[in-house]
């Protein structure tokens, strides 16, 4: 019988996309226990926006969310999106930094780290692919991930030749991350037939999202075409610009006679405990409609999901919705002047906020953010396609870009002696290290109030006696 599994994001990339991963651990704590007997391939749960958002927004640390998940789910493959060299934040990191927070996310709970370049520049995921092997217990899995787009320069050919780096770099899978949801059935079929032809019996991953309205179609030709492994979301939290149903692929899938190993009940308790936790979110805003919407012209901007909810988000904090439109279209032109790269974090995030600057300021480039100015000097990487001529010129002048990998040179000791010493009394451990060197404002500010909070708990305590 053949066999499909499934990963489910509930935890991570479907509430990233519909919400700006907003979802706090209290939130959910109450069904992990019911997920743990699911047999789901894997849960997507950790990485991605998650760290930055349980530090600046829901005032939990990261690492103890991964721990409770870790107890809670023991007998379920805890996975994590990890951003290469760029860990979890939106610049490289030295590499004794990413083998450092690669061995605690470990010893921590993860088991699957699925590890992606956003220029999809595979020098800057050795390290992290290293590390993994490095600290593996049973479970782990080293998950090469393509960040998928469409463009002039992206072939089929292209992504075939990527695939066969991956499996000779010595990943255990490879995934195809479609983050705006753009690959349709026609590019599933032709693009995993040849993968599949190319790497044999490795496991290969989809990762889509249906904003274009295509990814049902694209996932069942995918299946047909060879694929081993879906990433779904439980019903209340998918579509829109999150991933397809794990209640309606199982459905389908099984009376293909396809074995997904998950429990029917199961799958369908999880669901009904998120059906009011969604509705909540709906109603108190936080989960704007536009998120569960289609939008074909998705095709023509190539927005992956959590960038679209993102960009929502702030132009509702500053009160330039009307802008919205706009934004959008300036997109793709922001996106071919930086040489087509892949619209996924972090550079989703620089053309994104770069196409708002230009719009809502009303002259393109006037401004130009620091990330992308590093972008184009080659600091993230080898750009997909040429910039720009004259974007270039106005960033370098005359001086020509970066050509190697910016961290060729490993340093020691640097960030880890400079964040214990910034942190003081407040650092109770080397995950606190971590967190501040990926984050140190949001990190001070956390710890600062934990204290705080520990402070003030001790005065009522003494009150007491």
């Amino acid at each position: 019988m053949k066999k499909v599994q499934l990963t489910e994001t509930i935890l991570r990339d479907a509430n990233q996309s519909l919400m700006a991963t907003r979802l706090p651990y209290g939130d959910y704590e109450g069904i992990l226990a019911d997920m743990d007997k699911a047999g789901y391939y894997s849960v997507e749960c950790w990485g991605g926006a998650t760290f930055d958002s349980c530090l600046r927004y829901l005032n939990e640390d990261p690492w103890e969310r991964l721990r409770n998940l870790r107890k809670n789910l023991p007998n379920t493959r805890l996975q994590m999106l990890l951003r290469g060299q760029n860990l979890l934040g939106y610049k490289h990191y030295h590499d004794d930094v990413v083998e450092k927070f690669i061995e605690l996310s470990i010893k921590n709970g993860i088991d699957v780290i699925r590890i992606f370049d956003a220029l999809n520049d595979f020098r800057n995921i050795e390290t992290a692919l290293n590390a993994t092997k490095k600290y593996a217990k049973e479970r782990t899995v080293a998950s090469g991930c393509i960040s998928y787009t469409q463009s002039p320069v992206h072939t089929v050919e292209k992504y075939i030749e990527m695939c066969k780096e991956l499996k000779t770099m010595g990943f255990d899978t490879i995934c195809l991350k479609d983050m705006a949801g753009t690959m349709s059935p026609y590019e599933a079929e032709h693009l995993i037939k040849g993968i599949k032809d190319a790497i044999g019996d490795m496991t290969l991953v989809l990762h889509t999202h249906c904003t274009t309205g295509m990814a049902y179609m694209t996932i069942m030709k995918a299946i047909e075409s060879g694929i081993d492994v879906i990433d779904t979301a439980c019903s209340s939290f998918s579509g829109g610009t999150s991933q397809p149903s794990t209640e309606t692929m199982f459905y389908a899938l099984q009376q293909y006679g396809i074995d997904t190993g998950l429990n029917e009940d199961i799958i369908n308790k999880v669901d009904a405990y998120f059906k009011p936790i969604k509705q909540k979110y709906v109603d108190n805003g936080q989960l704007n409609p536009k998120s569960l919407a289609t939008d074909a012209q998705a095709l023509v901007y190539k927005v992956p999901g959590g960038m679209l909810s993102n960009m929502i988000a702030n132009l509702t904090d500053m009160k330039a919705m009307d802008k919205f439109e706009a934004a959008l279209a300036e997109i793709p032109k922001v996106r071919a002047d930086l040489g087509y790269p892949p619209l996924v974090t972090p550079l989703s995030q620089m053309v994104g906020n770069q196409a708002v600057t230009n719009v809502l300021i009303g002259e393109r480039y006037k401004n130009i953010s620091k990330e992308v100015k590093n972008y184009i000097k080659g600091e993230y990487g080898i750009a997909p396609a040429p910039i720009d001529p004259e974007l270039s010129k106005k960033v370098l002048g005359d001086d020509q870009p970066v050509d190697c990998r910016i961290e060729d040179v490993k340093r020691t000791g640097e960030d880890f002696a400079a964040a214990r010493e910034a942190l003081g009394d407040l650092c109770r451990c080397e995950e606190d290290v971590m967190s501040y060197i990926c984050y140190p404002d949001q990190t001070l500010k956390f710890l600062e109030n934990k204290k705080a909070e520990a402070e003030k708990i001790s005065v009522y305590t003494i009150e007491e006696m």
